[in-house]
């Protein structure tokens, strides 16, 4: 493999950093290729704005087109162009953070904002049909995605029934919004719970798995999203055909296992 591990937490002596660590060393000691983007290290900007286009400031900024243009016209700041040949180049992203507010840290929000923009990440159409390649399709397909999770909860109250809900809904936006969206296959995340109540002997456990993981990522099945250029959506409205997953709600219509 040749893996992007995109690490966004702030303190080099974490349980989330050491685990960082012990990933990669991992990924290299059994052959694979890896590239670091440790955000906080690099002291990312996560804000977007017109200086990222060499935009003119007399003009009214359209985020989305003046990154396509500055994309398309080799414009773009040197930082997004220099991630952007690291995302190229893998086939395997690990995007490791600790969750917050039920989200990433603005730092790693920030780096998606910046990073995947229209004519990279998304905005291409299927020169054929003219539909938009996204959700299954789009420049990122072939590439396989991976969150490896931090969180303070206890594992019980982080599930279907849990207080603070299922991960795989709380990680929805991460998941289908940006993975998927862009074409990636999108790997079952990795948690870690009760991350400040690790102990030498859970971190020695948890390292374990998190080795197992890695090395059977290639062959580990992607979470079972539904395209969107195929039969399961109406393609005028973008919508589930009625027919299909009839007793189902929320986001779990959008799993090809849906009941």
């Amino acid at each position: 493999m040749k893996v992007l591990w995109l690490a966004a937490h702030p303190e080099e002596r974490s349980l989330n950093s050491s685990l960082k660590n012990e990933g990669i060393r991992t990924l290299r000691d059994h052959g694979h290729e890896v590239q670091v983007s440790d955000l906080y290290a690099m002291k990312w900007n996560p804000v977007v704005d017109a200086d990222d286009y060499d935009h003119s400031p007399t003009e009214r900024l359209h985020i989305s087109n003046a990154a396509h243009h500055a994309y398309t016209h080799g414009t773009l700041s040197p930082d997004i162009r220099a991630e952007q040949e690291k995302v190229t180049w893998a086939d395997t992203l690990v995007v490791q953070f600790p969750l917050w507010w039920y989200g990433m840290p603005a730092i790693l929000k920030g780096w998606f904002d910046r990073v995947f923009v229209r004519g990279f990440a998304y905005g291409i159409d299927d020169p054929a049909t003219g539909q938009a390649l996204r959700y299954g399709d789009g420049p990122l397909t072939g590439k396989r995605a991976m969150a490896v999770v931090t969180a303070g909860a206890r594992p019980s109250s982080i599930g279907p029934r849990g207080v603070n809900g299922d991960l795989n809904d709380l990680l929805f936006p991460l998941h289908h919004g940006t993975f998927w969206y862009t074409g990636m296959s999108v790997a079952p995340p990795f948690l870690v719970p009760s991350a400040d109540r690790t102990t030498p002997a859970t971190f020695e456990d948890t390292a374990a798995r998190l080795r197992t993981r890695l090395l059977e990522l290639p062959s580990t099945p992607p979470l079972p999203f539904r395209r969107q250029n195929s039969p399961d959506y109406d393609p005028e409205t973008l919508t589930l055909h009625p027919d299909l997953a009839p007793h189902t709600t929320g986001l779990a219509l959008h799993y090809t296992d849906a009941p």
